[in-house]
């Protein structure tokens, strides 16, 4: 029986098969499927363990050295430099990691919700009984937000319904099943099943249980609005999209200026739609190399010094652009304090030790440096989201106000209305200002991935720190803008060989 590696490792509990009866022994004490959930506790400590498995570093680190986020820091020892070439093949880190994290979210998902199926909650236990749907409701959730994950990195066109996404698995395999010969299946199928897996969960997901918590830190309402808001962008349904967004900001004020600071510092909540928290003593309290672990971890070693080990610095083309300016994000994303700017970069030939930017989007919380909560949904989202629904309907002057919205704020003062005659200048702006607000959050090469084109912007390297590598950009239709099946999941799966990605 051939398994597929990474897909399937994480579905499985415990499970020996073989035609030998000498050797088909159940040993004492081996926890199988049957008895690893039992009662709606068990379900509960599973449910946490499915949040456990949520992660975006690896999505963080990628995006910071593929595009022009982040440039190499001056104790570099070849760390990032292949995404700093533009190397992409199926042997790469970031697609294994994306790929075999979301299936593990699903795997798990799956489990939670097979298992509630065979567990009856007492009729006499209100508290019970809602736990028992709402473990259902979240595993639901969880499972479309992991197959919407898949469908970003490994489809080649979110709007083409018969593009490939991923594989869809909403089963738990069982001994007898032979996994290699699992094709690969379309954007259309992906898109059905998570807009099904959503509804479930709103059916499902409830607070009665006094005991279910309800901070940004946990599954509910919001976060199906947000991830329906989100894929309706990508899909470019935004009459959908537009109206999620809208609701969400009903409820969700953008930061201040001051909150945004704090808001980073894990000071206050007040843009979180949902955030994964990372406080010290859990699973991802350790230095982290894009799987897991602290976020600030993926661009210096002990701090966020110039004496912590920054071994990526932020870009200067992102730097040249906030530089100068009262924009928060400036402070943010950049430790002023200690880094060392020096304007004359390009012709200095002791730049790597005298023009330092050491990033600070990841400073650290609970007196442990570099490890903060990490921000999945957001009210800036939101509103750019509606901008971005206002540019496509062609109401230039609704996107303008949006993206104004955004930069008071920033700013802390009013700024100039943006003014847009054209599609491409709209969506030009929307662009450039995600790719400050997210800075460091892992969205940038997904942007250019679906926006680029439409607004005109590529990966904008600083010329002088693009020098030392492969070269300053790539067209939006490079086919390194789709991560590759990994060669992982090949070798275990013949089926999809066929259905690898164009150019790998």
């Amino acid at each position: 029986m051939k398994f597929t590696y990474k897909l399937f490792y994480a579905l499985i509990l415990v499970s020996f098969v073989s035609c030998d009866d000498a050797i088909d022994i159940e040993q004492p004490g081996t926890l199988g499927k049957e008895n690893a959930f039992l009662t709606v506790d068990d379900l509960q400590l599973g449910l946490n363990s499915l949040y456990n498995r949520v992660d975006t570093t690896a999505e963080i680190a990628f995006s910071a050295a593929f595009t022009d986020e982040a440039y190499i820091g001056y104790v570099n020892g070849g760390q990032s430099t292949g995404l700093l070439n533009f190397i992409m093949t199926p042997n790469s880190g970031a697609p294994s990691s994306v790929w075999s994290s979301n299936y593990s979210i699903i795997g798990q998902a799956n489990r939670l919700i097979e298992a509630a199926g065979t567990i009856v909650p007492p009729a006499d236990d209100a508290d019970a009984i809602s736990l028992h749907k709402h473990v259902q409701g979240v595993s639901y959730a969880l499972r479309a937000y992991a197959h919407f994950k898949i469908l970003s990195y490994f489809s080649t066109d979110y709007t083409d319904d018969s593009a490939l996404a991923g594989i869809l698995v909403d089963f738990v395999p069982t001994p007898d099943m032979v996994f290699d010969n699992l094709e690969r299946n379309t954007n259309g199928e992906f898109y059905t099943l998570i807009e099904a897996d959503l509804a479930l969960a709103e059916s499902l997901i409830n607070f009665e249980n006094s005991s279910i918590p309800t901070s940004d830190k946990f599954v509910n309402f919001d976060f199906i609005k947000a991830l329906k808001a989100r894929m309706y962008a990508y899909k470019g349904d935004y009459d959908q999209a537009d109206t999620l967004a809208e609701e969400l900001l009903m409820d969700y004020s953008i930061a201040t200026k001051s909150e945004y600071v704090s808001f980073f510092d894990d000071g206050n909540v007040v843009e979180s739609i949902f955030s994964l928290e990372r406080t010290v003593n859990d699973s991802y309290d350790n230095q982290g190399t894009g799987g897991g672990g602290w976020a600030g971890s993926l661009f210096a070693f002990t701090d966020p010094s110039y004496t912590g080990g920054p071994f990526l610095e932020v870009s200067r083309s992102v730097y040249n652009l906030l530089k100068g300016t009262d924009d928060v994000r400036l402070e943010r994303n950049v430790n002023l304090e200690e880094s060392t700017p020096d304007e004359s970069y390009a012709t200095n030939g002791n730049y790597k030790a005298d023009d330092v930017l050491l990033v600070f989007k990841y400073p650290g919380s609970e007196n442990q440096p570099l490890m903060n909560d990490l921000k999945v949904f957001r009210s800036s989202e939101m509103l750019l989201i509606r901008a971005e629904a206002a540019a496509d309907r062609g109401d230039f002057v609704d996107a303008a106000t949006f993206i104004k919205q955004l930069r008071d704020a920033r700013y802390g003062s009013a700024q100039t209305l943006p003014v847009y005659s054209t599609d491409q200048e709209a969506f030009g702006d929307i662009l450039d200002e995600r790719r400050l607000e997210f800075l460091f959050e892992g969205h940038r090469w997904l942007d250019l991935k679906r926006l680029g084109d439409r607004g005109n912007r590529f990966i904008d390297r600083d010329d002088f720190e693009c020098s030392f590598f492969s070269g300053c950009t790539l067209v939006n239709s490079d086919y390194r803008f789709t991560f590759p099946i990994p060669q992982s999941e090949l070798s275990g799966n013949t089926a999809i060989v066929s259905q690898q990605n164009p150019g790998y």
